[in-house]
């Protein structure tokens, strides 16, 4: 298959512009409210509580807009989801203003963070499922997994820079004026948005009631083996391997490298991701898809038990390229799944499903990072987290054989033949 096949639609160009501003200003901010909060309270657990205030609504509300979006037009949703984030980032960017900290107690400024971080977590149940079911209405069938591979390497390279720069920016401008280069990414991928014309609703059963709809999603979900053991795989792996919510104290407490140290260990994961991604272009990962997701969640594991260990900054830096290096093979072959394994009017409510498996599992991964290093010492934590991720490949490769043989070369040549 041609490598650049996705790229040969503008639209699709378009749309990779769009998602690399959105990650980017996310996973920047994200970081950045974390250093904040950190400096502020100097609690681990506070770090568990901003993943806890995104995870809530975004758990609570998926199904719903996973409902919504198969029911609406995907463009304008778009429109929609992002303006609401550039409201927020504005908002976090009045809090960050130095002369706040003067006029308002640290307590309120802290309650306020949390509050727009939980209205965020709103904007992200609508967010990833309406960019998945996007994808699908800009290039044709045959190229699903190219296209996902392309969007998957745009979401890691926006993660990458994202994180970098945020390290970078606290030290160089401060969080203030970094939360309004945050804003500014936000409006980039509103004016680039505009460029991609309204796309048409294919779900034939417009105006279904909200529950029987969200049952038949449930349904199809947990009745496709495929779906759900890569979800179940991805959710469990990074619910006990998020070491990353820990980060700013590996960085200030353990391996001593201040706020750019910060940065490069955010961003390092990331970059080996990036590096698989753009690999699998050339090499896709759908033969024998099974036992690689299998073979890179337990590599995930080791790495996380490597980094919790290291005393040293460059074993670390190794030990989070890794681990981003064999996430990123995760990552294609489920979003490969789940374009393939999906029908057209399901979409929203699949990548809803997946939003709560996988994407909410980050921000509980989050939480349960910070309890445990509150109660076990951040280290004990990050092994334990490592430890019940190989744990947990062990167990799945016992208990479904099925999946261990997965392969999704036959998916593939049928979605060939059918636009043929």
């Amino acid at each position: 298959m041609d490598p650049y096949a996705a790229l040969r639609f503008k639209e699709f160009n378009i749309f990779l512009l769009v998602r690399f501003a959105m990650v980017f200003a996310w996973s920047m901010q994200f970081i950045v409210i974390e250093w904040q909060v950190y400096s502020m309270t100097k609690d681990p657990l506070s770090l568990g509580i901003i993943g806890l205030m995104e995870v809530i609504p975004a758990v609570s509300m998926a199904l719903f807009a996973g409902h919504i979006v198969d029911q609406k037009e995907k463009r304008n949703l778009l429109i929609k989801c992002i303006f609401g984030f550039s409201v927020i980032s504005f908002g976090l960017f009045m809090l960050s203003w130095p002369s706040m900290e003067e006029k308002v107690d640290s307590k309120t400024i802290l309650y306020a963070i949390y509050f727009l971080v939980f209205l965020g977590g709103i904007v992200r149940s609508f967010l990833g499922p309406t960019i998945f079911s996007l994808i699908a209405l800009i290039v044709p069938k045959k190229i699903y997994p190219n296209a996902a591979t392309w969007s998957s390497t745009t979401w890691q390279l926006a993660a990458v820079l994202g994180p970098a720069l945020a390290g970078f920016s606290i030290s160089w401008i401060g969080v203030h004026w970094s939360m309004c280069l945050i804003f500014g990414f936000s409006v980039l991928a509103l004016m680039a948005l505009s460029q991609i014309k309204r796309k048409p609703i294919l779900n034939p059963k417009i105006g279904e009631p909200v529950f029987e709809s969200l049952r038949e999603g449930l349904r199809f979900v947990f009745n496709t083996k495929a779906v759900f053991g890569a979800l179940t795989l991805d959710m469990i792996a990074v619910l006990f391997g998020g070491a990353v919510a820990l980060l700013p104290i590996f960085a200030q407490d353990i391996l001593h490298v201040g706020s750019q140290g910060f940065g490069v260990l955010r961003a390092t994961p990331a970059v080996g991701a990036a590096l698989t991604m753009l690999g699998s272009t050339r090499f896709p990962l759908h033969k024998n898809a099974g036992k690689k997701l299998l073979f890179a969640v337990f590599g995930f594991g080791i790495c996380m038990i490597v980094f919790g260990l290291s005393t040293y900054f460059w074993l670390s830096v190794i030990a989070l390229f890794v681990s981003g290096a064999v996430d990123g093979v995760s990552m294609i072959i489920r979003q490969t799944i789940l374009q393939l394994k999906t029908p057209d009017n399901m979409r929203g409510r699949v990548a809803s499903v997946n939003s709560m498996f996988v994407g909410s599992s980050n921000e509980l991964g989050a939480f349960e990072s910070g309890l445990t290093a509150k109660l076990m010492g951040t280290v004990t934590a990050v092994v334990f987290g490592g430890a019940m991720t190989l744990i947990t490949v062990g167990a799945t490769a016992i208990v479904s054989p099925t999946f261990r043989k997965l392969d999704l070369q036959k998916d593939i040549d049928e979605h060939e033949a059918n636009d043929e």
